[in-house]
C-alpha cells in the first residue's frame, strides 16, 4: 500500500490523488444511505492514464470503484468502510471527441456530464435523446455503468439502446478500443453489452460512441387527468396509434406524490391537483411542423376525452410552459425526500399488467402497515414505476425505515416477480439490492454471471461487492 500511492500519483499528478481532507463528495452516496473510506481518490485525465491506475492496482491487488458524477441511487460508486479500495474518479475526463455527421455519431470521454452532451450534439444541429432527473451531474460512463433509462425510453430506449461502441479498461489494465461506431458488427459476442450495465465490476468504460438523431421540428407537451391507472393503460394505447414513433415521453403520477410537491413546493403549479386518481404527462415529438404535431396531439386528446380514460388535458403553448410541466414531474423524488425518509423501488412490470399489480400491491401493503402512504410514479409508457413507500403520517420515520424496509421490500419484490417483472429497471443493483438479486434472479443466469466476472476480473478487484455477492 505505502508504494502504491506513489505509482498513482506518478501515473495522474500529485495533485489527482486525494487523500486528506473531506473525502464525503465521493465517499457518500447521494441519497446519504451509506459513507465509506477510500485509500485515496485518484482522478485520471486520459484513457491511458486510467490504465496505469488499473494497472499499479491490479499488482497490489488493491480495490477499485469506477465513479462518474456520484448521483446512482443504490450505492454502486462508493466504496466501503475498508479504507483500502481506490476510488477512480472519471470527471476530469470530459471530453467531446468527435461529431460524425453523416454517421449519426458522437465520440466523447466517458467523464462528460449528460446534459453537456445533449448541449454540444444540439449545437451541431442533432439530438442525444437520454433525459433523466440527475443529467445536470451525472455522466455518460455512469449512464452506461447502469444502463441508466430516464424519461424518453419508450421512443429512443435505455442507454443501452444508444450506445453503438465502446472504450474499456479491463481490470488488467489492458485497453479494449471497441469505438467503431458500426451499427452492424456480427463477429462474435457483443463485449459492447457486457461491459453496460455491469456497474464498474468487470472494467472501467472510458470513452463511448452514441447514436444521434436529427432534432425535431417541434416538440410538445401535455398533461392530463385520468381516473384510474386501468384509464392510464388505455390513454397510453390511443396515444401508441395516434403518434406513433411521434410518442417521446408518457409518464404517470398519482396523486399523492403530486401532493408531496404541491405541500412542499408550493411556488409550482400542480395541473388537476386533486381532481383525479392520476396524471399523466406526455410528450411528442414532430419531424413535420408544429402545427402537424399540435393537430395530432389535439386529435389525441379530444379522443381519450370522448373515451373517458381521460377528463381534463391541457397542452403547453411554449417551452417555458412544457418545461414547468416537466419540472412538477421531475420533482416529486425532492418533495419525497422533504416529506422524510422512505423506502425506494425502481421496478419494471410488463406493461399491460401494471393496474392489477397496482390495485394488488397497494392493497396487499395497507393491510400489513395501517397509515402507510404510497408514492408512485414513473415512466408507464416503458413499464417502469417508482414504487415508493412513505411512512404513516406524524410517525417515527428514522424507525419505520429500521422496523418495515426488509418486510416491503420482500413484499414488494415477491410481488414484481409474480407479475413477471424485474426489481431494478433503470438505478443497478449496486449494494442496496445485492442480497436481494439471488432471490429473484434464476440461479443459471447467476452462474453465467459470475463465469463473465471470474473470467474478466479473476481477482475480483473491480467494485466489489456490488450486483453480485461475493
Amino acid at each position: 500500500m505505502k508504494d502504491l500511492i506513489p505509482q498513482l500519483r506518478s501515473a495522474v499528478g500529485a495533485a489527482n490523488v486525494l487523500t486528506e481532507g473531506d473525502l464525503s463528495a465521493y465517499e457518500m452516496d447521494w441519497r446519504r444511505r451509506a459513507r465509506g473510506k477510500a485509500l485515496a481518490v485518484v482522478r485520471p485525465g486520459s484513457t491511458e492514464e486510467v490504465a496505469a491506475v488499473v494497472r499499479a492496482c491490479a499488482a497490489a491487488g488493491t480495490p477499485i470503484v469506477p465513479q462518474g458524477g456520484n448521483t446512482g441511487m443504490v450505492v454502486g460508486s462508493t466504496p466501503d468502510d475498508s479504507g483500502r479500495a481506490v476510488v477512480l474518479n472519471l470527471t476530469r475526463m470530459n471530453r467531446v471527441r468527435a461529431i460524425d455527421a453523416g454517421n449519426l455519431t458522437i465520440t466523447l470521454d466517458a467523464g462528460c456530464v449528460l446534459q453537456n452532451v445533449q448541449d454540444a450534439a444540439e449545437s451541431a444541429g442533432f439530438l442525444f435523446p437520454l433525459s433523466l432527473a440527475a443529467e445536470g451531474s451525472c455522466t455518460i460512463g455512469g449512464n452506461l455503468g447502469t444502463n441508466a433509462g430516464g424519461t424518453q425510453v419508450v421512443r429512443y430506449g435505455n442507454t443501452r439502446d444508444l450506445c453503438l461502441g465502446l472504450e474499456v479498461v479491463t481490470a488488467q489494465g489492458e485497453v479494449w478500443d471497441g469505438l467503431s461506431g458500426l451499427r452492424k458488427d456480427n463477429t462474435g459476442y457483443d463485449l459492447r453489452d457486457l461491459f453496460i450495465g455491469s456497474e464498474g465490476t468487470l472494467g472501467v468504460i472510458t470513452g463511448a460512441t452514441m447514436k444521434l438523431y436529427p432534432l425535431p421540428r417541434a416538440t410538445l407537451t401535455a398533461w392530463a387527468a385520468v381516473p384510474s391507472m386501468e384509464a392510464a393503460l388505455t390513454l397510453l394505447g390511443l396515444a401508441h396509434r395516434n403518434l406513433g414513433a411521434g410518442l417521446t415521453g408518457f409518464e404517470v403520477m398519482g396523486q399523492f406524490a403530486l401532493g408531496l410537491v404541491a405541500r412542499h413546493m408550493p411556488q409550482l403549479r400542480v395541473p388537476f391537483q386533486q381532481e383525479s386518481a392520476y396524471c399523466v404527462l406526455l410528450e411528442t415529438s414532430d419531424q413535420e411542423s408544429e402545427e402537424h404535431a399540435r393537430a395530432q396531439f389535439e386529435r389525441l386528446l379530444e379522443a381519450a376525452l370522448e373515451d373517458g380514460c381521460a377528463t381534463d388535458a391541457v397542452v403547453a403553448e411554449n417551452i417555458a410552459q412544457a418545461r414547468a410541466l416537466w419540472h412538477v414531474r421531475e420533482s416529486i423524488p425532492l418533495a419525497q425526500a422533504e416529506e422524510g425518509l422512505n423506502i425506494k423501488h425502481d421496478i419494471s412490470i410488463p406493461v399491460s399488467r401494471i393496474p392489477a399489480f397496482c390495485a394488488e400491491t397497494d392493497a396487499l401493503l395497507q393491510r400489513q402497515i395501517a397509515g402507510v402512504r404510497l408514492v408512485n410514479f414513473g415512466h408507464l409508457g416503458d413499464g417502469n414505476l417508482h414504487y415508493n413507500v412513505q411512512a404513516p403520517e406524524g410517525g417515527d420515520m428514522q424507525a419505520f425505515l429500521r422496523d418495515e424496509e426488509e418486510r416491503v421490500n420482500a413484499l414488494v419484490f415477491d410481488q414484481v416477480q409474480r407479475f413477471g417483472g424485474s426489481i431494478s429497471a433503470e438505478h443497478g443493483i449496486g449494494t442496496l439490492k445485492v442480497d436481494k438479486l439471488p432471490h429473484y434472479k434464476s440461479p443459471v443466469a447467476l452462474r453465467m454471471m459470475q463465469a463473465v466476472k471470474k473470467a474478466l476480473d479473476p481477482q475480483g478487484i473491480m467494485n466489489p461487492g456490488k450486483v453480485l455477492v461475493p
